[in-house]
């Protein structure tokens, strides 16, 4: 290691935008920890409030000022640290890091940047430099031409023939990329391009290859090795952060896969990466064609589906490695345990991003090269189709898995299924019930028939399960295989009786069922590297796809359970996560177990040294059951993780859960518009007339008693979505048709 460094700068990622969110509060609070073991004082500067990493103990020294060479240049003249830190805060800390080196800013005060030079940092981000060093080793990327101008664009496109794609450089979340099939489309995108890029670059289109990912870590002696390859179910041409993304890699052959990581390390070593760095390449299976799309000399949001993925701490080892370790000197040599072993995964994951699409109004649903989605989830499990299950229904838009959700039909299966939506998965489900072969899915979608197999295999068990009509005549096989494909009790309570309503009582009688039937889950553990006590490292999930179980290890004191707050969405983000690890952390302090629940990959609770154990799994009100069953807690907290724990209290409650804190019934009478409103009249306190209304008949006469304007609103919600103030009869029908969608089970409330 390099003594000399004493006084280490790391630049945050600011506030969370499309495209950078939690993931850098995440690998920034790995780095602060890896650097606070080395006893090296740390300067933050991150502007944003809401991180865990700016808050008391993480960093020696937080600046909440913004991310840009003025202010960070201040902050080192004040500070006179000896290194900076890049790597740790997304596109923000690089362009600020890079802007620094090239003003000679770094020299004039004789600041280090540790971990990947500056000038490989360019290489990666420059296209022009990008493709001309990948040439000197004959690594291919797709044919293309860096331009400054419109004109220079347009010889570009005509020399290499549309369809092309065009993309920014230094640019984050494809912003200003996407393909374009004329020449029409092409100068639109450009103008847009060029506006905030001075440098675009126009590319052959690989539209319909496979998307495959690497994270390579590599330390100053060039060892060097990747971590959990995954591959995106969505074909090229879906920008990563915007695709379905499964880890191992399942349709690739051990060859194939061999040949892509012999290049990816290739690539590493001939840039000069110190640390981390994710690669992703296009990838024809017919003719074993590949192309490296691009590179990111940082973490990134793949790097921390990675380590989640994985349990390697990806962010933790890249600093020691910027510090100059090598692999072999983090963690115990020689066992597991160290950092020079690759991660074995004897599990799957599935990555699913989340939009927050129908909050804005008039916008195209289409997804494509440039991200849109707010946030995402982590989904573990043995098998396909339990995984992409589990993970639909934690998304947290009101879906129950891949079938069973009702209302979720397509005009035009077709246009669906070619032209992708956040919601395309949703239309392979419809497709299947109209008829469509996997062939036919497969030529419109270009998705691999691999994964459409799986998806038919659960679409065609719901007919296996419609053929009983009461939940107690299903067979003891029949429930373990829908339980091995995912289907939730709410499911299979749905496909067999079919009930209205919000079916708790069906949802509880599966379960005892269940229960008398010996179908459970069981739990599994992921097995950590580097960690300082690998045998100690509870990361747990649930799945119905093994028979052997792990049994948690237990010290003897007292549990509470933390229920996390899912996937970022606008209106719940990182701040419930920082509520979540301070209660975690609070519960532990006093002398409890702490117990976390949440599936989120981009957060700082999910990482398994922050609790005595993480069950990386779903929020939903069955598998809290489960957890609670074996984990026997003195309570639950459910007032830390936003709306999603929120709305569980009540159910949790009727079946006798222990919550802490304000009570059950005390959260009911603030969420529930009739109890809050009734108590407001005990206490005399004046309240806009309102009335809770379930026909169009009834909002028209009671609007005509008060008069436009009117607020209207379905109940529990977050953050007032499908909330609207409407001005006149015409606007107020057309939301009510977008409203009643929100939420059958409960009325809309006019005021």
């Amino acid at each position: 290691m390099d003594k000399s460094i004493k006084k280490i700068i790391l630049l945050g990622s600011g506030a969370l935008k499309i495209g950078q969110a939690g993931e850098f509060d995440y690998s920034g609070s790995q780095a602060l920890k890896a650097l606070r073991e080395e006893g090296i004082s740390t300067v933050l500067i991150n502007p944003n409030i809401a991180t865990i990493q700016t808050s008391e103990g993480v960093a020696d020294t937080v600046y909440f000022l913004p991310i840009t060479p003025f202010f960070v240049e201040k902050v080192i003249q004040k500070e006179k640290p000896d290194g900076i830190l890049l790597a740790f805060g997304g596109q923000t800390a690089l362009n600020c890091g890079t802007e620094l080196y090239q003003s000679g800013v770094l020299d004039k005060y004789d600041v280090k940047v540790l971990g990947t030079s500056v000038e490989a940092i360019m290489i990666t981000e420059d296209r022009d430099l990008f493709v001309k060093k990948l040439n000197r080793i004959d690594a291919k990327t797709p044919v293309s031409q860096a331009v400054e101008s419109m004109e220079d664009a347009l010889k570009a496109a005509h020399t290499i023939g549309f369809p092309v794609m065009v993309r920014s450089a230094y640019a984050l979340g494809g912003l200003g990329s996407g393909i374009c099939t004329n020449e029409e489309e092409f100068v639109t995108l450009c103008e847009s391009a060029l506006s905030f890029s001075k440098q675009i670059l126009v590319e052959e289109s690989l539209k319909g290859w496979k998307e495959i990912e690497f994270e390579v870590i590599r330390d100053k002696n060039d060892h060097c090795f990747t971590v959990v390859p995954m591959e995106n179910f969505d074909p090229l041409g879906i920008h990563t952060g915007e695709s379905i993304v499964v880890a191992p890699i399942i349709t690739l052959s051990r060859e194939q896969i061999a040949l892509l990581e012999d290049i990816a390390r290739r690539v590493v070593r001939h840039i000069g990466i110190v640390g981390e760095c994710n690669i992703q390449y296009a990838f024809n299976v017919e003719t074993n064609d590949y192309r490296i799309i691009e590179i990111n000399a940082r973490l990134s949001r793949s790097s921390a589906l990675a380590s989640k993925a994985s349990g390697y701490p990806l962010a933790f080892v890249a600093t020691k490695l910027a510090l100059g370790y090598s692999l072999d000197q983090i963690g115990e040599m020689g066992t597991l345990n160290s950092a020079y072993v690759a991660p074995k995964v004897d599990y799957m994951i599935v990555k699913i991003p989340r939009w927050d699409l129908s909050k804005f109004a008039g916008v195209s649903r289409e997804i494509g090269s440039s991200m849109k989605s707010v946030g995402e989830i982590m989904s573990i499990g043995q098998s396909f189709e339990e995984i992409i299950q589990k993970g639909l229904r934690m998304i947290g838009q009101g879906m129950h898995g891949f079938v069973g959700n009702r209302d979720l039909t397509f005009d035009n299966v077709e246009e669906a299924l070619s032209n992708p939506t956040d919601l395309r998965i949703f239309a392979i489900a419809d497709a299947f019930e109209k008829g469509f072969t996997v062939d036919r899915i497969e030529s419109l979608t270009k998705i691999d028939k691999w994964f459409l197999e799986k998806l038919e295999n659960i679409y065609n068990y719901t007919h296996v399960l419609t053929q009983y009509k009461k939940i107690e005549d299903l067979p003891k096989e029949v429930l373990a295989e829908a339980k091995r494909l995912g289907f939730s009790d709410f499911q299979i309570a749905r496909y067999v009786e079919n009930p209205q309503g919000t079916m708790e009582p069906e949802l509880i009688r599966v379960r005892e069922w269940r229960k008398k039937q010996h179908v459970l889950p069981v739990v599994r553990r992921i097995n950590t590297v580097a960690s300082e006590d690998p045998e100690k490292t509870n990361y747990l999930y649930f799945t119905y796809g093994s028979d052997k179980a792990y049994q948690p290890v237990k010290s003897g004191k007292e549990v509470i359970i933390v229920l996390g707050s899912g996937a970022y969405r606008i209106g719940s983000s990182v701040e419930f996560d920082w509520c979540s690890v301070n209660a975690v952390e609070t519960a532990r302090k006093l002398g409890y177990e702490s117990v976390m629940i949440n599936y989120n990959p981009e957060t700082v609770s999910t990482d398994y040294d922050m609790c005595d154990r993480l069950y990386f799994d779903e929020l939903t009100f069955e598998r809290t059951l489960d957890v609670i069953d074996i984990e026997v807690p003195k309570g639950v907290i459910v007032s830390m993780g936003g709306q999603i724990p929120n709305n569980l209290a009540m159910k949790l409650h009727r079946q006798n859960a222990p919550i802490l804190g304000t009570s059950p019934e005390s959260i009911d009478r603030a969420e529930n518009r009739h109890k809050f409103s009734a108590m407001l009249d005990r206490l005399g306190i004046d309240q806009p007339r309102w009335k809770e209304l379930s026909s169009y008949e009834e909002v028209d006469k009671f609007v005509e008693e008060v008069g436009f304007p009117v607020l209207i609103r379905p109940s529990y919600v977050l953050s007032g979505a499908a909330m609207n103030v409407c001005y006149d009869k015409e606007q107020m029908h057309r939301f009510l048709e977008m409203a009643a969608n929100v939420s059958k089970e409960y009325p809309v409330v006019v005021s």
